[in-house]
């Protein structure tokens, strides 16, 4: 099946997890990728993680598959004149250095668009493109704490709790494959090339929805909860026999059908726990009977009287349950690709699907530099004794 951005050409001079995460859906939809590396370094996140059996690790494996790996030293002056001859062929270019920095390698939004007027260039930094932290450097977990998630996150009077995942590096990552799918609509509409700018501050502030709402319209925090909410009872994890159920009643109809699923149908009748307002008045109490009922038996029995009845409920996974999970494996959110010695490797799919094609970009994550001298060679049809000369020069 042809891919939709089979033609397209991107340069990932992006590193860590946002950027290469957007380059990386652009690569799973066809676009060529090459992603730009330091030359003896690379990208940090090369080193981070555990590494799989060719070496690379698993967090460099998570969002760069599918990318040639070219080395370049940007901050040579020949090295960035065969970055701009490949800007020249290039339709979309991601970058994540602080806008100063982007400026003293001659990657300005200006500077590159006097190079290709139609190209699409994003730009992905840590607090946001203007105010006084713009050339500030930001990394998920400083993102957590500053953007007031991590005041929201744990339990009561508990201290600062992190999110298991980073999930606004990975969200950042979406947002600006967004941003870039925008602005190539505006650009087949005739609009030419634009800057596309995302950042973890903004990600991470829109994705307070509703407390930030709450705060703005009524002057309201959110308290941490645990693994509830301040605005539903009972909707949270409860222990039970041998492990953990997160199940609620998110209507009075649905609190009704609870307690029929618990086999205690009168709890539904007790006048402290009638509405949702009143459960919330009395939450310590009910909560303490839930757990008390709960406890008596193993979560499948639960599961299955909890979806009887149609009330929400899931068990609590761990990793090595929820990838082997039929529903997951039925979205194929877990596929393979194929490294350069030839073996499969495990990778995540595509969160979204375009008519029911649920492939990922065939390649794994390049080793460093793989593809330089193919890269060279066949789009800017540089020699091999040139090649040679650029890499004892240290530019590649």
């Amino acid at each position: 099946m042809a891919k939709v951005l089979q033609k397209y050409r991107v340069l990932d001079l992006s590193r860590v997890l946002a950027g290469p995460y957007c380059a990386q859906l652009l690569a799973d939809q066809g676009a060529q990728v090459i992603k730009v590396e330091n030359p003896g370094t690379g990208d940090e996140n090369r080193v981070w993680g555990t590494r799989a059996a060719d070496g690379i690790t698993s967090n460099f494996h998570s969002v760069n598959r599918g990318k040639l790996g070219i080395t370049l030293n940007l901050k040579a002056p020949a090295g960035r004149a065969l970055l701009e001859r490949l800007l020249v062929k290039t339709d979309i270019v991601i970058h994540s250095f602080l806008p100063e920095s982007a400026a003293r390698l001659g990657l300005s939004f200006s500077d590159v668009k006097v190079v290709n007027p139609e190209i699409i260039y994003c730009s992905i930094n840590g607090y946001g493109p203007q105010g006084e932290l713009h050339n500030k450097a930001g990394y998920d977990l400083m993102m957590q704490a500053y953007s007031g998630i991590m005041s929201t996150t744990g339990y009561p009077d508990g201290p600062p709790v992190r999110a298991g995942v980073s999930f606004i590096d990975m969200t950042t990552g979406i947002v600006a494959y967004g941003g870039v799918m925008t602005a190539l609509v505006k650009r087949l509409q005739g609009g030419g090339g634009s800057k596309v700018t995302a950042s973890l501050l903004e990600t991470a502030i829109s994705l307070l929805g509703y407390h930030a709402v709450t705060w703005l319209q009524a002057g309201q925090l959110p308290t941490k909860e645990g693994s509830g909410v301040f605005h539903l009872v009972p909707y949270q994890a409860f222990q039970c026999q041998d492990g953990y159920l997160l199940v609620g009643a998110t209507n009075d109809l649905a609190w009704q059908r609870f307690c029929v699923a618990l086999g205690h149908a009168d709890l539904a009748m007790d006048a402290r726990f009638k509405t949702n307002d009143k459960r919330l008045a009395h939450r310590s109490v009910l909560v303490g009977v839930i757990e008390g009922i709960l406890a008596t038996a193993p979560v499948a029995s639960w599961l299955v009287r909890f979806d009887v009845q149609g009330v929400a409920a899931a068990p609590i996974n761990t990793l090595d349950q929820v990838l082997v999970d039929p529903q997951v494996l039925a979205n194929h959110m877990v596929t393979a690709v194929v490294n350069a010695d030839g073996q499969s490797l495990p990778v995540l799919g595509v969160p979204f699907k375009l008519s029911g094609d649920h492939s990922v970009a065939n390649n794994s994550a390049p080793q460093l530099g793989a593809d330089t001298d193919a890269v060279l060679r066949d789009e800017l049809q540089i020699s091999a004794n040139e090649i040679e000369v650029l890499r004892a020069q240290g530019v590649i």
